[in-house]
């Protein structure tokens, strides 16, 4: 029987650099991409599929608790790899078993997921922000909000965690900072929402609360991570990037302060 390995977050390739001097062939690291497969339990309930998505292997847990709690489908009381006997080796760590420990509010076979797998996530207005804070989890954040100085460092300050980033070059990173700009945790992934999943997973897993002062984001700031925020109960979302329109109105209504373009010169507050 063939002994599953569990992939890992890098993987090495050999290349052809161009350069003007001529060619150097050497080898390379590239980000891993692969799918996790989430299954929901809960009691008196069999298990079930109930979402797919592409992301670099590590935090699975964490990912999986951060997307259940987006969803507003209740609180992990375990999590760990499946083990059907009908998944091949290369899937046992592609699938994970996530236990509510309440029948979730909405069943999840009919579950239109927010959190969708790529950008199009088809929601498209007011009905769609409207909903995401019907279903929000967690109460706004009242505590206190960063500076509009400390705002502009948090890019800065978060990018030496951004070790995958640094050795590939494609990976975004999700960060929780304090409102004095102290560093809570970060992760990376190939998708910035699952960046997210994993950075507010962890604290779940860990017994703290998903609110915090600031989520920093090492990209835009899309509508599924301004829902992600609001469903956390986060105080601000400062993107590196620019915002979208819909991603304004459901900052807006959500009560998240949000910023865009930050630089260590410039921030730009769109909420």
């Amino acid at each position: 029987m063939t002994k599953a390995r569990r992939p890992g977050p890098t993987g090495r390739l050999k290349v052809a650099e161009h350069l003007a001097t001529g060619v150097r062939r050497h080898e390379d690291r590239v980000l891993t991409e692969e799918p996790l497969e989430i299954r929901l339990a809960w009691p008196g309930a069999a298990t079930r599929r109930v979402w797919t998505t592409l992301r670099t292997p590590g935090s699975d847990f964490e990912l999986a608790a951060g997307w259940v709690h987006h969803e507003g489908l209740g609180r992990a009381a375990g999590v760990a790899y499946c083990t059907d006997v009908e998944l091949r080796p290369e899937q046992e760590f592609n699938v994970v078993t996530l236990t509510l420990d309440t029948v979730p509010a909405r069943v999840p076979s009919q579950l239109d997921a927010l959190s969708a797998g790529s950008a199009a996530c088809g929601v498209c207005g007011t009905d769609e922000v409207d909903e995401v804070l019907a279903r929000r989890p967690s109460l706004p954040w009242s505590g206190p909000l960063p500076s509009d100085d400390l705002v502009r460092t948090l890019p800065d300050l978060m990018r030496p965690r951004q070790e995958l980033f640094a050795r590939t070059g494609s990976a975004h990173a999700a960060g929780l900072f304090t409102a004095e700009g102290e560093l809570v945790a970060v992760r990376e992934d190939v998708g910035r929402h699952n960046a997210v999943d994993k950075v507010v997973g962890a604290r779940l897993l860990a017994g703290a609360s998903s609110a915090e002062a600031v989520l920093v984001v090492s990209g835009r700031a899309g509508f599924e991570l301004v829902q992600k925020a609001v469903a956390s109960g986060i105080g601000a979302l400062v993107a590196v990037g620019a915002p979208t329109g819909l991603s304004v109105r459901l900052a807006e209504a959500g009560g998240l302060a949000l910023y865009g373009w930050t630089r260590a010169e410039r921030t730009v507050r769109y909420a």
